[in-house]
């Protein structure tokens, strides 16, 4: 929620409530941390956003990148031979459409880093600022040479945020924060990569953009997306959810819980965090889309009583199960749906 939050900040109550409804997230899920949403209603989320600011940028920088900028950008990079060509026609692109976020690439020995400079006041700004701009230029890299294009590290120039974890699965496992400027790195090798795509190729991409631009190529192979992908494979067997313990996952992950500990822990999180919020995920879908019980629920996701799951459903939304249920309920019948 911390992105969506992040997305309708520069709107009016209004335009919010108009974003909000496009994309099917409920305005009350705003006050709620844990809550997650689907890709695709981020990326309705996005083009709403931008078609109510005339924006792409979402409102961030004093200058606006109208609706249509990326398009273009991506027509102007097609053409290039590789990647290094691509990536400083997309660098000289945003010089265009922002005015107070750039990047810059330096390549030493055989390390090359795309560096941001950010000149935007806010705190809470510059850092989707930079958050916002790593992700559209790297997504569009990715695509470009057809593949995940693999960091080496991610430095930011902002204190670690509580959605830290996030950035794994969408940079790499290798953070660090209260830097002198954001930046990616990664091997100068692959500067030389051929741009695989082409006209016919861009017209898809764009079609689908931007949740093609960011979900696509998700970095999936750090702990946590192997230990999320685990977890959801046990959330789906029939019954009560079986969750596995950590010495069990250690083991069929070839390492040892100490290691995997350590590993998660250089993620920005731990087993228990990745079973807290999935546990969060299926209990507000199930409360939401089933006429389960509270007991019911509470066996199903794995709770020893129901007055666990009361506790635990309250710390993660604010709320006790029953009231939660009611106030959905309540909001899709005033919908009329």
């Amino acid at each position: 929620m911390y992105f969506v939050r992040a997305a309708v900040a520069k709107l009016g109550p209004a335009a919010r409530g108009r974003a909000l409804a496009t994309a099917g997230i409920p305005a009350e899920w705003l006050g709620m941390a844990h809550v997650r949403v689907p890709a695709a209603a981020f990326s309705t989320l996005w083009l709403a956003v931008g078609r109510e600011l005339d924006d792409e940028f979402f409102g961030l920088d004093r200058r606006t990148m109208k609706v249509g900028s990326y398009a273009l950008l991506c027509q102007a990079v097609i053409s290039c031979t590789t990647m290094e060509r691509a990536l400083k026609r997309i660098l000289r692109g945003f010089v265009v459409f922002l005015d107070q976020v750039a990047g810059e690439l330096q390549v030493q020995g055989d390390r090359a880093e795309l560096r941001l400079s950010n000149r935007i006041a806010d705190p809470a700004d510059r850092r989707f600022a930079d958050e916002t701009f790593l992700v559209l230029t790297h997504g569009l890299l990715c695509w470009l040479i057809g593949r995940r294009l693999a960091l080496r590290r991610v430095a930011f120039a902002h204190p670690r945020p509580d959605h830290a974890d996030e950035y794994t699965r969408m940079f790499c496992e290798h953070l660090a924060f209260d830097q002198a400027v954001t930046a990616i790195q990664f091997d100068a090798e692959l500067l030389k990569a051929p741009i695989v795509q082409n006209a016919d190729s861009l017209k898809a991409f764009l079609a689908t953009a931007p949740q093609s631009v960011f979900l696509r190529f998700k970095n999936d192979d750090s702990w946590t997306a192997r230990l999320r992908r685990r977890l959801r494979q046990a959330s789906t067997q029939a019954g009560e959810t079986h969750w596995p313990l950590l010495e069990e996952l250690a083991a069929e992950l070839g390492t040892n819980p100490t290691t995997l500990r350590r590993r998660l822990e250089a993620e920005g999180t731990s087993y228990q965090q990745l079973k807290d919020r999935l546990r969060s995920d299926l209990a507000i879908d199930r409360l939401v889309s089933s006429q389960a019980s509270i007991d019911e629920l509470a066996l199903e996701l794995g709770f020893h009583d129901a007055s666990a799951f009361h506790r635990a459903f309250r710390r993660w939304t604010g709320l006790p199960p029953g009231a939660y249920r009611r106030r959905e309920q309540a909001e899709l019948e005033r919908e009329g749906r």
